[in-house]
This record gives C-alpha cells, sequence and structure tokens, in this order.
C-alpha cells in the first residue's frame, strides 16, 4: 500500500480554480484507475491551505497515477496556481485503521522515465520508527 497526506497552499485567488481542477482530477482518479483505495481532497483551516488524502494498493499503482493521462494534463495548471505541495507518506496503524503499511517498491522499466522520476522525487521510504512499531 501507499498512503500519502498532500499539505498544499495555492497562489491567492486561485481558489477556485483550484477546487475545480481537485473535482476533475477525483472524478478521473476513481474513474479510470483500478489501483486506488482513497483519494480525497480537503480545505484546510488556513486560508488558501488544502490537503489531499491518498491511498493506492501499493507503490506502484500510486506511479500509475502520476503518470495517467488525466494526472498529467492537469498537474502543469495545478504547478502554477500552487505556492507549494509537499508530499508526506504516512503508515496506518495496524488494528486502528483498516489500510496495509506503506512501502517503496522500485518501478520496472516498462513504466517509463516519467514513473522512474516520480520514484526518485517522491519515495515511500517506511521510516524506521514505523519499522520498530509495524506488528
Amino acid at each position: 500500500m501507499a498512503t500519502f497526506l498532500a499539505h498544499i497552499r495555492v497562489h491567492e485567488g486561485k481558489e477556485k480554480r483550484f477546487e475545480e481542477i481537485a473535482k476533475d482530477l477525483f472524478s478521473a482518479t476513481h474513474e479510470n484507475e483500478d489501483d486506488v483505495v482513497r483519494y480525497e481532497y480537503w480545505r484546510g483551516s488556513e486560508h488558501q491551505t488544502y490537503y489531499t488524502s491518498a491511498s493506492f494498493k501499493d507503490y506502484l499503482g500510486f506511479l500509475k497515477h502520476q503518470v495517467s493521462s488525466h494526472h498529467e494534463e492537469l498537474a502543469s495548471e495545478l504547478r502554477e496556481i500552487t505556492m507549494e505541495i509537499k508530499i508526506e507518506w504516512i503508515d496506518p496503524i495496524q488494528g486502528a485503521s483498516q489500510l496495509v503499511e506503506t512501502d517503496h517498491q522500485t518501478p520496472p522499466s516498462k513504466m517509463g522515465e516519467l514513473a522512474e522520476s516520480y520514484s526518485e522525487r517522491m519515495p515511500a521510504n517506511a521510516q524506521p520508527w514505523w519499522l520498530e512499531l509495524r506488528n
């Protein structure tokens, strides 16, 4: 499994457009991807802040999402309207979540250079302290 929380801050006045893109990504992701378990957007308490909560069956499912045509088409505009996007890989607590552990996988070469690039920039490496607490 691969689960992340994205911390997002958009430029002033771009909130409405961000939410339109979020709705498009939500729909396209759930309609076209088999490996998505959860994919949701949330408004934060601070002005111009948003969160994405997402879980995929595995890290390769996350990479498939990242390189999908619907994500790639909207990602360029997202980069223009956001000030910051920070991906935080999170790990479910077994017995307190129905999700399974977040673990990195090396993408096979057939996934292409873009998937490899995402893998290098956003590895889902388990934190050492997680490993100590996993059952």
